[in-house]
């Protein structure tokens, strides 16, 4: 007896329909929270990108079924972004794996899957089509109904209407129907929005649950960071595809002006001193390299050790001063040390570490440290114990050395790592690799805030020694003057502020010498 295997082609969409946990929508409860992420860090993508401080709203409002189960809900997601251009709004909406996510850019995004797959939740769980608005401030606005075509890939456009744009607003709206536990799932949408908003203190975020609660995370400053920028690949991050790719778009007629076009930091100097090494004729064209010389070719980068190191002109941190103001904005802490590393690389990507130590305060009280992760701006809410951040910050460092007991003290540590491609795990992006050398600086960096905290609490120790000592001399001296006057047969007792001061001003110069 035999039998045929039938092999058979199956559409991104497809692919992704049979396998949505991958992307974070395993369930109604994380399905909901997957799909206020996605939605919301498109939101606030396309408005860093024209500069936009953000204004975004999110809305669930309750259809049918028990609020305290799995129900259906209208979901509504607004903001003031640079909006979609209107021949690219149904492919950017209805079309699995289509975006503007896929340069080699820091950016929220990853997949430019995200927000299409939670419009393709909605529909195989609800069955109902997608509302999509949308304009880039010219003079119409755009709207659509439509759908995805699973087995095709492709968005089915059931209704199309234009509209004037008088006001010149600029942004998107997306409306759909989808299915969620919002019961199970509230915890997790709020800690993620409030985490939002401690990365992004320039954001103005409402959110509004089913039962009509408003949640409003006011912006506290109006100083967006820079824009990031594309970058181009760096060599010692290249590999045999990237070459090719590379080669077969280049419009260089020979390997230098090859080198010096499409790579980070490689000047004519460096292409040089590399080519000659590598053995490859400066003057040869790249459209000449046979398979085989391009896999030599590629050995041969990785084996140079004279390429720069990529810099991190091209990346967009948040800045002591923005995460030191989120930080304060949503933990309201006692005190906070905030440390921004130098630009560093792994593996040819340049990344850049910033962490707070945020003490005392209304910071929760866990008895453990309490851990905030972000990567590129992005709250990472599940998986904390496998992430790089906890391994630092629970085996890495002796917390005692810096005067803090967390089992006792209140103590919040935030790790933000922005980078052109963030060593995630998983597809989900819920927790980062421990790339030694991300490790590495996140350990430094926790060190340095860590050496800050500790000068605080030496001097809040310093001031509650003196406060003490100040609190005796004046509980005993005026006892002392009275005795002394009496002793002495004089009628009035010498006034004893003079003294005090001169102590308080004494221990004052002996904490600053300190």
């Amino acid at each position: 007896m035999s039998s045929t295997a039938v092999f058979e082609e199956i559409s991104p969409a497809d692919f992704f329909y049979r396998n949505r946990d991958i992307a974070g929508f395993s369930n109604p409860l994380r399905a909901l929270y997957s799909t206020v992420r996605e939605l919301v860090e498109n939101s606030l993508d396309a408005c860093e990108a024209g500069q936009f401080l953000p204004d975004i709203y999110v809305r669930f409002q309750h259809v049918s079924g028990p609020l305290d189960g799995v129900s259906i809900f209208r979901t509504r997601v607004q903001d003031n972004g640079t909006g979609v251009p209107d021949e690219k709004i149904p492919m950017a909406f209805g079309k699995v794996l289509y975006g503007s996510k896929y340069g080699l850019r820091q950016s929220r995004g990853t997949f430019g899957l995200g927000g299409t797959m939670a419009l393709l939740y909605g529909q195989i769980t609800t069955n109902v089509p997608a509302h999509v608005v949308s304009s880039v401030g010219d003079d119409y606005v755009h709207e659509y109904e439509m759908s995805i075509d699973i087995q095709r890939n492709r968005p089915n456009v059931l209704r199309y209407r234009t509209h004037p744009n008088e006001k010149r607003w600029h942004g998107t709206i997306l409306e759909f129907s989808t299915e969620g536990d919002y019961a199970r799932a509230s915890s997790k949408v709020l800690e993620y929005l409030k985490q939002t908003a401690m990365a992004n203190p320039y954001a103005d975020i409402t959110f509004v649950d089913p039962r009509g609660r408003l949640y409003v995370f006011e912006r506290t400053v109006k100083k967006i960071p820079a824009l990031a920028r594309e970058t181009k690949p760096h060599p010692h991050g290249a590999d045999v595809e990237t070459v090719q790719r590379l080669i077969a778009a280049t419009s260089a007629k020979d390997m230098l002006s090859f080198f010096t076009t499409h790579f980070h930091r490689v000047g004519k100097g460096i292409a040089r001193r590399f080519l000659d090494k590598a053995g490859v004729d400066v003057s040869q064209s790249p459209k000449e390299l046979s398979p085989d010389m391009v896999v030599r070719l590629v050995t041969a980068i990785k084996a140079f050790e004279g390429f720069l190191p990529p810099d991190g002109s091209c990346l967009s941190p948040l800045g002591k001063q923005l995460l030191d103001a989120g930080i304060m904005k949503e933990l309201q802490p006692e005190f906070t040390s905030v440390v921004q590393r130098q630009p560093s690389a792994y593996s040819g990507y340049p990344f850049v570490v910033e962490v707070g130590l945020a003490y005392g305060g209304e910071v929760p009280r866990t008895g453990d440290i309490v851990l905030y992760r972000f990567a590129n701006k992005i709250p990472l809410l599940y998986d904390e114990t496998s992430d790089v951040s906890w391994k630092v910050a629970h085996g890495s460092i002796d917390w005692r050395h810096y005067r803090v007991n967390p089992l006792e003290q209140q103590l919040a540590v935030v790790v933000h790592v922005c980078s052109t491609k963030i060593p995630y795990k998983t597809v989900g992006k819920e927790f980062l690799a421990d790339r030694p050398e991300v490790e590495r600086e996140i350990l430094n960096a926790l060190r340095e805030a860590g050496r800050g905290l500790m000068a605080y609490l030496s001097r809040k120790e310093r001031a509650e020694r003196d406060r003490k000592r100040l609190d005796v001399y004046r509980r005993y001296l005026p006892k002392i003057a009275r005795f002394s006057t009496k002793l002495s047969g004089k009628d009035e007792e010498p006034s004893l502020e003079p003294l005090l001061t001169k102590v308080a001003q004494l221990d004052k110069a002996e904490a600053t010498e300190a």
